[in-house]
């Protein structure tokens, strides 16, 4: 009998464990996006950080208050699914049948951490919203973006959605499954606490300087490769990788140590300028420009921005996917 028979189980089982999961997540992010019906996770990790805020961010020490917080929901989110893991993990050396509900439970968490689906369409309807009338625009770009959007002109609210399109892929899609790749489904999920806990008490306020400053140096270093991939993707779809100079030029050219790479990718495939002051909070913020052609958007510039996302997105999902399956194809070649 051909010896490679016995190893042909365990090649099985490496598909069943990764990258099944990843091409259903996939698939339920692209179908589904986030239905308002289901349950998510993250938004339970969002009321845990609201409560741990309200409770700690008073009085002395908010710096020391803010990191335990955030060191506490990290290890929490760390734990619990390895928890999981190894109870499923044993189940399966019991009873192999236990894999399917290996395969839904990693299935189920990629589905929660993925968030490219639903951003598309916000930006999508801020595009379509400001269309219509400039008030309706504004209202639509405040449910993505943090700033003050009372007194956007039309092109500030194009360029915003553009902007935190370009951020979201790296946030909402490359870094969820970069930390995956490190880590498991833990290593995603704690990501995505990282992410969460930044993107509501990592602000240079007057509120959230010192209690949510741990949390926004965790967040730049847990975005910091995961960025500039983005970046580099994003110009690798695109075809034309002369843009890397430019991404180099205007990358850092960001308050945020990251969130400049995907930014400057994107307009520099758009031929347009983002960045410039913004308010957040009732505080102006002065930033920097990122690009030198401050020519008005258009929705075709949204479709254009969209397409990158989805043709990433299909790059790193779907390329190990085609990879396992050639090894696979040439497993059975040999056997």
């Amino acid at each position: 009998m051909n010896p490679l028979l016995y190893t042909f189980p365990i090649f099985l089982l490496i598909g069943g464990m990764l990258f099944l999961p990843l091409l259903i997540g996939w698939v339920l992010d692209l179908l589904l996006g986030d239905p308002q019906w289901m349950p998510h996770p993250i938004v339970g990790f969002g009321k845990l950080i609201a409560s741990g805020e309200k409770r700690l961010n008073k009085g002395n020490h908010r710096k020391q208050k803010g990191a335990l917080l955030t060191i506490c929901l990290v290890s929490f989110a760390i734990f619990l699914p390895s928890l999981i893991d190894l109870i499923l993990l044993l189940a399966i050396s019991e009873d192999p049948a236990a894999l399917i509900l290996f395969v839904i439970f990693h299935s189920l968490v990629i589905f929660w951490c993925l968030a490219g689906t639903t951003l598309i369409c916000e930006v999508r309807q801020t595009f379509l919203a400001v269309d219509r009338s400039l008030e309706e625009g504004r209202k639509q770009v405040a449910r993505i973006v943090g700033r003050d959007t009372s007194e956007l002109s039309a092109q500030e609210i194009r360029t915003a959605a553009l902007e935190t399109l370009a951020e979201n892929l790296s946030d909402g899609v490359i870094a969820p499954l970069f930390w995956l790749a490190i880590g498991g489904v833990p290593g995603m999920l704690a990501y995505k606490m990282v992410n969460t806990l930044d993107s509501m008490i990592g602000y240079k306020t007057d509120r959230y300087k010192d209690f949510g400053c741990f949390a926004a140096r965790l967040d730049d270093v847990a975005n910091f490769i995961p960025a500039r991939l983005t970046a580099f993707l994003m110009v690798s779809v695109f075809g034309r990788f002369s843009l890397l100079r430019f991404v180099a030029k205007y990358g850092s050219k960001h308050a945020s140590p990251n969130s400049g790479y995907p930014e400057a990718a994107l307009a520099g495939i758009l031929n347009c300028r983002f960045g410039g002051p913004h308010t957040y909070f009732g505080q102006l913020f002065d930033k920097p420009f990122i690009g030198e052609n401050d020519r008005t958007l258009t929705t075709d510039d949204m479709h254009i921005a969209i397409r990158i996302n989805r043709r990433v997105e299909c790059l790193v999902i779907l390329v190990p996917l085609v990879i396992y399956l050639i090894g696979l194809g040439l497993y059975f070649l040999t056997m």
